[in-house]
């Protein structure tokens, strides 16, 4: 049964983000998040896992239903297709910090099916301090934005994945926004989100660009 609404949602998750807490203590805050409506329907919030010594954080849209089911980010079909990109691509998927630019599944029902929705701009904003939070923890070398959801979050408006995917940004060229004034800049590396090769008519041919875009952070990582 859906929860209903808070009426505070749609203030943003700033209030409910703890000041000095280390990773573990972010994710059992971030369990009790109402800082948008979407909380409501989700089975539970998906943060981020990984090192907080990460070198490499990449950052997706929103977790799926099976995320949403497990708790876990990237543990689905296109998770399963990212790590075999980064194995292949010579990026360690262990030291690396994996999270979404937004915690709650959005999605509608379909029969007994959950169908994937794009958030909303709102809802990106809203979630954008437990985001924060992890770039002030972690400080990643390297940040990959996996689609435009997650450059929407990250990046100014003007910025197009398609354009610039596969190139590696130096942090001081890099279009962020609204970083944490303790974050230097990382280097950047924007790619598609791996669900968009699972719907590709060519998925070999995009499945090959997606390893082509991760060796490039294999070698800015070194």
């Amino acid at each position: 049964m859906s929860r209903a609404p808070s009426r505070n949602v749609n203030k943003g998750a700033s209030g409910f983000v703890p000041g000095g807490a280390d990773l573990s203590g972010l994710r059992t805050a971030a369990a009790h998040c109402r800082g948008c409506g979407l909380y409501a329907a989700a089975t539970q919030t998906v943060f981020g896992d990984g090192a907080e010594s990460a070198r490499l954080m990449l950052v997706g849209e929103q977790p799926g239903d099976r995320e949403d089911r497990d708790g876990e980010p990237f543990v689905g079909p296109a998770g399963r297709l990212l790590d075999r990109a980064m194995d292949e691509a010579g990026v360690d998927r262990s030291a690396a910090y994996l999270t979404n630019a937004v915690k709650h599944f959005k999605f509608r029902e379909q029969g007994k099916r959950r169908i994937h929705q794009k958030p909303s701009a709102g809802e990106v904003r809203a979630c954008r301090p437990w985001l924060n939070a992890e770039l002030g923890l972690v400080r990643p070398e390297v940040v990959v934005v996996l689609g435009a959801t997650a450059a929407q979050a990250l990046l100014a408006p003007s910025f197009r994945v398609t354009k610039h995917r596969g190139e590696l940004i130096k942090g001081a060229d890099a279009p962020y926004r609204d970083l944490p004034e303790e974050v230097a800049a990382p280097d950047l590396v924007p790619t598609v989100h791996p669900s968009s090769v699972l719907r590709a008519d060519d998925r070999e041919g995009a499945y090959r660009d997606l390893v082509g875009d991760l060796r490039t952070v294999a070698d800015a990582l070194g």
